[in-house]
C-alpha cells in the first residue's frame, strides 16, 4: 500500500504539473478551470453524501449550481480584469485592482447562492423540522468547497502558474512526507479520535518535506519560469521557509477538518473513486485550507 500510494501520489503531481504547464502556455485557466469544475462537482457530491449519511438532506442541485456560480465568478472576473490591464485602450480610464474586484464578484456569487438555497427550501417546505439544518449544510458546502477553491483560482490568475504550482507542490509533498515518515517511524498519535493513522512523527516529516519542496520551488522552479518572462525573483530565504511550514501546517489542519466531518457520520473515506486515497475530497482536503494561507503569502509580498 505504501508503494502504491507513493507512486500514485507522484503520478498525480506529475499530471497536475503537466496541466499547469499547458495552462501556462494557454490563456489563463483554459486548461485547468474545466478540471477544477469537474473536481468540484465530484467533491460536492461527496460532501452531500456525507451529509446524507448524517441524516442531513440539503437540496443537491442548489449546492452544485452555487459552487459552479462561485468559481465561475472568480475565474471569469479575474480573466476579464486581467485582460483590461493588458489592453488599456479597452479599459479607458478604468484601471481596477482586479484581485479586489474579483473578491467583490465572489461575494456577490455567494450572496446569490444563499438566496437560491433559501428559495429552493421554501419551495420544498411542507412541515417544521430540518430546514435550518439543511440550509446550514448547503451554505457550508458552498463555503467549504466553492469559496475556498477560489483562492486557487486567484493564485493562478494574479501570480501566474508559479503561484498555483507553489501551493500544489508544497502541500502534496507534505502529504507524501506525512504518510511516508508516519508509516516508517510513526509512534505517537497526533489526533487518535479524528485520524488514528496520523502521527506526530508524520507531521514533522510533512513539514520537512514541504519546506524542502518550497526551497526547490522558489530557488529553482520559479526563477526558471521567471527567466522565461524576464521577471525577477524576490523571495528571501525566510519567505520560502515560512511558506513551506505554514502551508504544510494549514494543509494538515485541512486534512483533519475533513476527518472531523467523516468521523461525525462514521465514514472512513469520502468515496472510493481513487484506490488507496478515497475520493476527490480526500485529495483536495489539504489544499482547501492551504490555499488561503498561500494566497496571503503572495498577496502580502512574503514570496513572489
Amino acid at each position: 500500500m505504501l508503494r502504491w500510494r507513493l507512486a500514485l501520489g507522484f503520478v498525480i503531481i506529475l499530471v497536475l504539473a503537466g496541466l499547469c504547464w499547458l495552462d501556462h502556455l494557454a490563456p489563463p485557466g483554459l486548461c485547468l478551470f474545466p478540471l477544477l469544475v469537474l473536481g468540484l462537482w465530484m467533491a460536492t457530491g461527496e460532501v452531500l453524501d456525507l451529509a446524507q449519511a448524517g441524516g442531513i438532506r440539503p437540496i443537491r442541485w442548489t449546492v452544485h449550481v452555487s459552487n459552479l456560480l462561485v468559481v465561475s465568478a472568480a475565474w471569469g472576473s479575474s480573466l476579464y480584469f486581467s485582460l483590461l490591464e493588458r489592453a488599456p485602450k479597452m479599459a479607458g480610464d478604468f484601471s481596477p485592482n482586479y484581485p479586489a474586484s474579483t473578491s467583490n464578484w465572489i461575494l456577490l456569487a455567494l450572496a446569490a447562492s444563499v438566496l437560491l438555497i433559501f428559495l429552493a427550501e421554501m419551495r420544498r417546505f411542507e412541515r417544521p423540522g430540518g430546514v435550518t439544518v439543511n440550509v446550514a449544510a448547503a451554505v457550508f458546502a458552498v463555503v467549504y468547497l466553492g469559496v475556498l477553491l477560489t483562492f486557487l483560482i486567484q493564485l493562478r490568475m494574479s501570480w501566474g502558474i508559479a503561484g498555483l504550482l507553489s501551493v500544489i507542490i508544497v502541500t502534496k509533498m507534505g502529504d507524501i512526507g506525512a504518510y511516508t515518515v508516519g508509516r516508517l517511524f510513526g509512534r505517537n498519535k497526533m489526533a487518535p479520535g479524528l485520524s488514528p493513522g496520523k502521527t506526530v512523527e508524520g507531521a514533522v516529516g510533512a513539514v520537512v518535506f514541504s519546506v524542502g519542496a518550497s526551497a526547490v520551488t522558489f530557488l529553482f522552479l520559479i526563477p526558471a519560469m521567471n527567466a522565461e518572462s524576464g521577471a525577477a525573483n524576490t523571495t528571501q530565504w525566510w519567505g520560502w521557509m515560512l511558506f513551506g511550514a505554514a502551508v504544510c501546517l494549514s494543509g494538515i489542519v485541512g486534512d483533519l477538518a475533513e476527518s472531523l466531518i467523516k468521523r461525525d457520520v462514521d465514514q472512513k473515506d469520502s468515496s472510493s473513486w481513487i484506490p488507496g486515497f478515497g475520493g476527490v475530497l480526500d485529495i483536495l482536503d489539504s489544499l482547501l485550507l492551504a490555499s488561503p494561507v498561500a494566497y496571503a503569502f503572495w498577496a502580502f509580498g512574503f514570496v513572489g
